[in-house]
Order: C-alpha cells, then sequence, then structure tokens
C-alpha cells in the first residue's frame, strides 16, 4: 500500500494539492499559530506533500524546517521552496525515518497518520517519536475505534482512529498539552483533530 502513494495515484493527490489558494493556506497559518509552541527552533513535517504546512509556519515561525516526502512530484516541488533548504527534504516513509533521534524540536503530521495501515502505524510513530526532541503534533480524522473509509476508489488507504489515546497509551513520557478540532466550516481545514504532545 505504501506504493500507492508514489506512483499516479499519490502524483494525483500531489495535483490537487498544487493548487490550492490564499485562503487554505491562511486557514493552515491561523491553526498552526494556535498550536505551536513558542520559541521553536526546528520542525520536521512527516508526509509534507507539496509543503503547505511548511509554508504557512515561515511566515510566522522563523526556524529551521525539514521534511519527508516519498512522492517524486511532490518532493521535487518541496525543494524549490524558499523555507527549506533542499537538502533537508527527505523521500522517507514514516516508518523508517532516515534523521538522527531527536533532529527537531517538533515533528508534525496532519492527514499522514490516517493512510498509514495497521502495521505500519506503530512503527510509523515510534520513528515519528525519535526524531522529535521534544514535541510531537498530530492533526488527522478521529473516531473512537477504528474505521476503515473508502478513499477515491481506494478500500484501503485512509483510517479514522483516536490517535491521541494511541499515542499516550504507547509513549509514557508524552503528556498531551492540547487537543483542538478544526471545524470545516469555521476554520476552512477538514474536520481535523489536533493533538500536541510535550516529551
Amino acid at each position: 500500500m505504501t506504493e500507492l502513494w508514489t506512483g499516479e495515484f499519490g502524483d494525483d493527490y500531489t495535483r490537487r494539492h498544487q493548487n490550492r489558494d490564499d485562503a487554505d493556506l491562511n486557514a493552515r497559518k491561523n491553526i498552526l499559530r494556535m498550536l505551536l509552541p513558542r520559541y521553536l527552533e526546528s520542525i520536521l513535517e512527516v508526509g509534507a506533500n507539496v509543503g503547505r504546512n511548511l509554508e504557512a509556519m515561515a511566515e510566522f515561525s522563523p526556524c529551521t524546517l525539514y521534511a519527508t516526502e516519498p512522492n517524486d512530484m511532490a518532493r521535487a516541488q518541496l525543494k524549490l521552496l524558499d523555507c527549506i533548504q533542499p537538502d533537508h527534504v527527505s523521500r522517507d516513509y514514516a516508518h523508517k525515518l532516515n534523521f538522527p533521534d531527536g533532529v527537531a524540536d517538533l515533528v508534525m503530521t496532519m492527514g499522514v497518520l490516517i493512510h498509514v495501515r495497521g502495521d505500519l502505524l506503530l512503527p510509523s510513530m515510534r520513528e515519528i517519536h525519535r526524531v522529535s526532541r521534544r514535541y510531537v503534533l498530530c492533526g488527522e480524522y478521529f473516531a473512537p475505534s477504528e474505521e476503515a473509509v473508502s478513499y477515491r476508489g481506494q478500500d484501503d488507504a485512509l483510517w479514522r482512529r483516536d490517535y491521541g489515546s494511541l499515542w499516550l497509551d504507547n509513549f509514557p513520557d508524552l503528556t498531551c498539552r492540547t487537543c483542538t478540532f478544526a471545524w470545516k466550516r469555521m476554520t476552512g481545514l477538514d474536520n481535523i483533530t489536533f493533538w500536541l504532545f510535550e516529551k
């Protein structure tokens, strides 16, 4: 299933995100400004696609940015952004990050863990935890128990889960600092639940 995101299906996803407008960028900026801790020196986004979140954060959080993105088309666009150095962009999947321990003050996902199948979910979370120096920010679709959702004709490509409990139950050194629901009607974002954890 990981190959889904490096082929034509992933390219189509990237094309849809290329054409986001200023309203989308502002929506990301508003929620991330509210959620991000102050005085961060570095942020790593796992599964950054074309870098809309990185662009948003760069406007109010002047820190060193890193990104992973397995899709070649999206990664090529990421490397063209002014806010991130090209050698800070890797092609890694979440379950195998080629970054050293604690590489960034905060490591984040936004609409990424929802696409990780069950056998790779905990390995992915372990890697995110490993490369985070202090904070983990998780923005995903919530459900009290796991729900598989058909996604653009794919039956095994999206799962709603209680990601907050998964983080706390599997990583006892984490404390949840905030949990926020980004209601689409009010925020412009797609009904995403955000959790901010601190080690």
